[in-house]
């Protein structure tokens, strides 16, 4: 979230950097146009509140003059009960203020950095780099790929969950369980990261903390009766292991790596990605999470996004880099760079992962601080990328290694995680 302070002392700054997500976001009836006028309201009530005080302490000191000199006070008895009233009332407009403006300021987005290009939609993204010669023979798609192979149920999905679930068996199966463990390994060993196992299952001041609620309630699974929500990503509990604390500087950053199942209600993505294993409401992820300094983060994405990369060219899998526009960037993130890989059925590069520096919007949230030596405590940078989605990845590989008999090659680096097993065959 925004800073309260920064609200008023760099307003039109704030205002201009929200406003290029487009002009419904700071536009009449938005939780922008609302934080300006609750803060206004709250401006107005304290001036007011300020007047009662001082006039309460002239009341105060006249009835003690009238009452040292045996004289009627009662003129100003009935107004000291006036204003003790009046204060009264105040205090609850000003409570009432500060709730309204509280939740308003949880539906702001994080204002945009500098540097993010301008645009209208996801086509209007950059491209800032290729790895790879893209495949461009003629390649299944992956479902047909893995229903030939029987290593794809969708119709077991379908009849155990419903649409948007896929029974993955056999050798797929060891490939799932192949992909996420190289990842940790390779981000574990060779980039650093301390790998933490954390809940699939997180609660609204989590959730709240990295941005998913309120603003994508929708999009979430809640579990019926409880405070709790099956988590959309493992960016939400493994930042939130700092929730509510205070970190030495000497103690940043923080780096984790964490495998988590993922659950997406995908409200809004009906018609798209329908068939196959590319967008469904349960899927296998990696995520990476940096807990830093401000003046660390921007670097600190350069390093993140790199190390995803690695996980593409040690699976020797084409893809491309893409800053994303400001039509495209996320409602907690600041700043977001997509990797996209080749799949040669569709001809084209999707997102694999998306890798973005939040600023102090999450720490700000999550109340998540640091404290230099002899300094005030302020909120953390946060940065996060998937390192990679596990389900993404298979698909990729099912494509990029087909065969011509039919078979999938597996990936060198995979082959020391699947006892050897150099093919799947039919």
């Amino acid at each position: 979230m925004i800073d309260r302070q920064a609200l008023r002392r760099e307003f039109d700054v704030l205002q201009a950097a929200i406003g290029r997500r487009g002009e419904a976001v700071i536009g009449q009836g938005s939780a922008w146009a609302r934080v300006a006028e609750l803060d206004a309201r709250q401006r107005e009530l304290k001036t007011e509140s300020e007047g009662l005080q001082a006039e309460r302490n002239r009341v105060s000191k006249l009835i003690g003059m009238k009452k040292g000199k045996g004289e009627d006070a009662s003129a100003e008895l009935a107004a000291m009960g006036e204003v003790s009233r009046r204060s009264k009332e105040l205090d609850t407009l000003a409570k009432e203020a500060e709730t309204e403006f509280a939740a308003a300021l949880l539906e702001i987005p994080n204002p945009l950095h500098d540097s993010v290009p301008d645009g209208e939609s996801e086509d209007d993204n950059v491209e800032l780099r290729r790895w790879g010669t893209p495949r461009t023979d003629e390649v299944p798609p992956h479902w047909d790929i893995g229903t030939d192979l029987g290593i794809l149920d969708f119709e077991a999905g379908a009849t155990l969950a419903g649409s948007r679930f896929t029974v993955i068996k056999g050798a797929a199966a060891r490939m799932e369980r192949a992909l996420m463990q190289f990842m940790l390994d390779l981000h574990a060993d060779k980039h650093g990261y301390e790998e933490v196992w954390v809940p699939a299952i997180a609660n609204s001041k989590t959730m709240t903390g990295t941005g998913q609620l309120p603003k994508f309630a929708d999009d979430l699974y809640k579990l019926e009766g409880e405070d709790a929500y099956l988590i959309p990503t493992a960016e939400v509990p493994v930042t939130n292991l700092y929730q509510d604390k205070i970190l030495d500087i000497s103690d940043l950053p923080k780096r984790h790596c964490a495998y988590t199942p993922c659950f997406r209600r995908e409200a809004g993505s009906a018609g798209r990605d329908e068939r196959g294993i590319i967008r469904q409401h349960q899927f296998d992820k990696v995520e990476l999470v940096h807990i830093t300094t401000p003046e660390r983060a921007l670097s600190d994405l350069d390093e993140l996004v790199s190390h995803a990369e690695a996980v593409l060219e040690a699976l020797e899998l084409p893809y491309r880099t893409m800053q994303l526009c400001t039509a495209d960037v996320g409602f907690s993130s600041q700043l977001t760079f997509d990797l996209e890989v080749w799949l040669p059925s569709q001809n084209c590069y999707r997102e694999i992962s998306s890798c973005s520096s939040f600023g102090q919007f999450q720490g700000r949230r999550a109340g998540i601080r640091y404290r230099e030596e002899g300094g005030k405590p302020q909120p953390v940078a946060t940065l996060n990328g998937s390192g990679l989605a596990i389900g993404r990845t298979l698909v990729a590989i099912l494509e990029n290694y087909w065969q011509a008999d039919g078979s999938v090659a597996v990936p060198k680096v995979l082959q020391p995680y699947m006892g050897g097993m150099e093919f799947i065959k039919a």
